[in-house]
């Protein structure tokens, strides 16, 4: 079945006249137009099927059908705002709050991951009184502006704009490529001292510490999975300085790290955020969101006088279907999913790693997996956009009808983030199609290789469709 209305060539006619120009479309080259989807499967419309390896927001699966139920059944009964009384409110907090830390149980529930972010921010301002942010380098905390503030990802693109004077950036806990690597004796301890050394200048200069954020598994930034203790010892250094530590699970959240629920408890059982924020999963594709956070922080906030509502946040409907995707991750044992497949994929990724040196690193946990290219080992040079031969990967794996995703500060990162419903059949596809795409590379270019016009005969490795396309046009 095709819910297609107008021709392929029309839609994209449409949206380049209607649709704002910075609103940029996967496969520009060639994009691809999605009509219909279920569980890890995307259909185009002629009826081509795509396996979704990029989806962390159809958590359980596209359109499951038991939260497209819970969702018409009370959307066909009362949707309404929070201010009339209603249990799906009070059940599905109840719900979420028992999958968090008890010190956690005051939620509020928004819109969006942006939405959340910007409120755990004004949280935090209010409860400590405090100005000064901290963020990571390469961090990516959503679109508004306050976000776009603490988000390196996206203001170190705006060349005519300065960085908020009260917000500072330590280094990413990378111990791939940062600042401190694997070999380092104590990573996290040191990564940490660089926060607390930022706290010590902000000092110097007499501003006070509101909050340290974080994702608590950074995605833009090229999947890095910070060393273990490394959020407790920032958090003990922000708070001697009277901030609080907001730990931001939207896209990681939900049991997507296989061992545990959220992936700030990767950390340790010992570490508990002040705040966390959560998105993208939490409505397998509704749009909703929520902040859960301590009872001190949440009276501190009402003591400010101002009345928090939110039009959308926490209706009827988006209760429901929150409850449904909590009720099907526990059923279907999609959490054990994402541990058992994630392992598996990673075991067939690090075996292609032995084969294939251009795969300078494979990391994660569960399904939320990245595989960093290079051109050298030993200097990890980034397999960049000026690497033709590393970076026009998605657009094979596209040919093969996979759909996946690059991203990181040079942008060579494959980022694996699919549906929980992935499964090891699903894994074996993927990875024997890297697999092919990269024994054609390494047959065919030396590492030194520059760019394929280079080449006598550049669609021996690309094909005739790619041997001459753009390269900034890839994804």
């Amino acid at each position: 079945m095709s819910a297609e209305i107008l021709e392929k060539k029309k839609t994209l006619d449409l949206r380049k006249k209607h649709i704002g120009p910075s609103c940029k479309i996967f496969f520009s080259h060639d994009p691809i137009k999605i009509v219909r989807a279920r569980g890890q499967y995307m259909y185009d419309e002629k009826g081509q099927r795509y396996l979704d390896c990029i989806n962390n927001v159809a958590h359980v699966g596209h359109c499951h059908p038991d939260v497209v139920k819970a969702g018409a059944e009370q959307m066909e009964l009362l949707n309404t705002n929070s201010r009339f009384l209603h249990d799906n409110l009070v059940l599905y907090a109840q719900r979420l709050q028992a999958t968090l830390p008890n010190k956690l149980s005051v939620c509020y529930f928004v819109n969006s991951g942006s939405e959340a972010n910007d409120l755990a921010l004004r949280l935090a301002l209010q409860y400590t009184g405090h100005k000064d942010i901290i963020t990571l380098e390469n961090a990516y905390h959503g679109h508004v502006s306050s976000l776009i503030d603490i988000s390196p990802y996206k203001f170190h693109h705006l060349s005519d704009v300065e960085q908020n004077q009260f917000v500072h950036v330590a280094p990413s806990p990378d111990v791939y490529r940062g600042k401190y690597r694997a070999d380092h004796p104590n990573p996290a301890k040191a990564y940490a001292d660089d926060v607390k050394d930022i706290i010590g200048r902000v000092h110097e200069k007499g501003g006070k510490i509101a909050a340290f954020t974080a994702e608590s598994l950074q995605s833009c930034g090229g999947q890095v999975i910070p060393p273990p203790g490394y959020f407790q010892q920032v958090a003990e250094h922000v708070r001697q300085a009277g901030g609080v530590f907001i730990a931001d699970e939207v896209q990681v959240g939900f049991g997507r790290v296989g061992t545990h629920f959220w992936a700030f408890q990767l950390q340790g059982a010992d570490f508990v955020p002040d705040i966390v924020t959560m998105g993208k999963p939490i409505g397998n594709g509704h749009p909703m969101s929520c902040v859960v956070t301590t009872k001190e922080v949440a009276e501190a906030f009402a003591l400010s006088g101002m009345e928090y509502f939110n039009t959308f946040g926490g209706n009827p409907v988006s209760c429901a279907i929150g409850l449904a995707v909590l009720d099907v991750i526990v059923k279907e044992d999609l959490q054990g999913n994402a541990l058992r497949v994630g392992q598996y994929l990673t075991e067939l990724l690090e075996k292609q790693k032995e084969k294939h040196p251009l795969i300078g690193d494979v990391r994660g946990r569960g399904l939320f997996v990245g595989m960093e290219l290079v051109k050298d080992r030993l200097k990890l040079t980034p397999a960049t956009a000026e690497n033709a031969e590393y970076f026009l990967f998605c657009r094979r794996l596209k040919e093969q009808y996979i759909l996946l995703s690059a991203d990181g500060p040079h942008r060579n990162v494959l980022k694996f983030k699919p549906p929980l419903c992935f499964t090891s059949e699903d894994a074996d596809l993927v990875v024997e199609k890297i697999d092919h795409i990269l024994t054609g590379v390494s047959m065919t270019l030396p590492l030194n290789q520059k760019h394929p016009r280079e080449l006598k005969n550049p669609e021996q490795v690309f094909g005739p469709k790619l041997s001459c396309v753009r390269l900034d046009h890839l994804f």
